[in-house]
């Protein structure tokens, strides 16, 4: 079982940046693919970025692709998402997920999620 804690959302100009952090428990960190996620009101949830186990591959929404980064610290069970450019169409609540296997943009292959953070990008 893992627990995920999101933090770091809130209310930005368009432009701004803010740096999102998702806090895993268990020891088993270095064993999930981890993704972020986003929800707009009224909106399906949508895949934003995922980064492999090791870290060495990340993958990329095209809507974000040169202005968010996903990185991750296994040591400290944590995997950040910098979100710089930031637009209005990026206001959403944004979830960490994880998952036992491969990469995917999938929500629905996703086995444990975080309570999400509301990130607002005002114009």
């Amino acid at each position: 079982q893992v627990q995920l804690v999101e933090s770091g959302g809130g209310l930005v100009q368009a432009g701004g940046s803010l740096r999102l952090s998702c806090v895993a428990s268990g020891r088993t960190f270095s064993s999930y693919t981890m993704g972020w996620f986003r929800r707009a009101p009224g909106q399906e949830r949508e895949f934003v970025v995922a980064v492999s186990r090791s870290g060495s591959m990340t993958y990329y929404a095209d809507s974000v692709k040169g202005r968010f980064t996903i990185s991750r610290d296994n040591a400290k069970n944590t995997v950040h998402l910098q979100m710089n450019s930031l637009k209005a169409e990026d206001t959403a609540v944004y979830y960490c997920a994880a998952r036992v296997g491969v990469y995917s943009r999938d929500e629905h292959i996703y086995n444990y999620w975080g309570q999400g953070t509301q990130v607002t990008v005002s114009s």
